[in-house]
């Protein structure tokens, strides 16, 4: 067999633990160029270097394999935004650290956003939930942070957030589709001021009414 410059070479024995990150990381490189519905076993082992039995080892099936990266995917994204909420206790700091946490993940060389906010298959129940995980996780923590400040009810403060967080996602979306000349810091910071003019208006119970 031919060896293209897209494959890894086949080696010997490697620790399970190692082979299952490299096995991800092909398999994230096959689903994010093809999609779920193209995309084939046999093109993951032949992008790994493994054999397909090999492949099977590690992973029982296709969906197994996109849900073991959708739960890496929306774990690094989660935890990146928490890890901005708790950067600083400014919370106009806080609004732009979080907006760039969206543009810094669709921004990526490796391409993970697509599996979590562009699948092709998001009628699968657990790829839908894994997805709306993201947006529920996130909206939480920052739900947490407007309650706490504001004391609006968690009903009212849970919308809030979710909006930010649709606001967030939507827009690193379109920048990168788009392009339209605006880099990437200036596009995340552009968003994040209309962010804050917004939820500034929610005082802080601390404040004078």
């Amino acid at each position: 067999m031919t060896m293209t410059h897209d494959q890894k070479p086949r080696g010997g024995r490697m620790p399970r633990d190692a082979r299952r990150v490299q096995l991800l990381e092909s398999a994230l490189e096959v689903f994010v160029a093809q999609g779920y519905h193209a995309a084939a076993m046999d093109d993951i082992a032949d992008r790994a270097g493994v054999s397909k039995p090999v492949l099977y080892q590690h992973f029982p099936g296709k969906l197994e394999l996109y849900l073991a990266l959708l739960d890496q995917s929306c774990d690094t994204i989660i935890a990146a935004c928490k890890q901005a909420l708790e950067s600083t206790d400014d919370n106009k700091q806080r609004v732009t650290a979080t907006m760039h946490v969206f543009y810094d993940y669709v921004a990526s060389a490796q391409g993970a956003f697509r599996l979590v906010f562009e699948s092709d298959l998001t009628n699968e129940p657990a790829v839908r939930e894994r997805v709306d995980r993201v947006t529920r996780e996130c909206a939480e923590a920052i739900a947490e942070v407007i309650h706490e400040d504001t004391g609006l009810p968690d009903e009212q403060s849970r919308l809030l957030a979710v909006s930010l967080v649709g606001m967030a996602q939507v827009s690193a979306r379109f920048w990168l589709d788009t392009g339209d000349g605006i880099d990437q810091d200036d596009a995340a910071t552009l968003v994040a001021g209309l962010a804050w003019r917004g939820i500034r208006g929610y005082p802080r119970t601390d404040e004078p009414g």
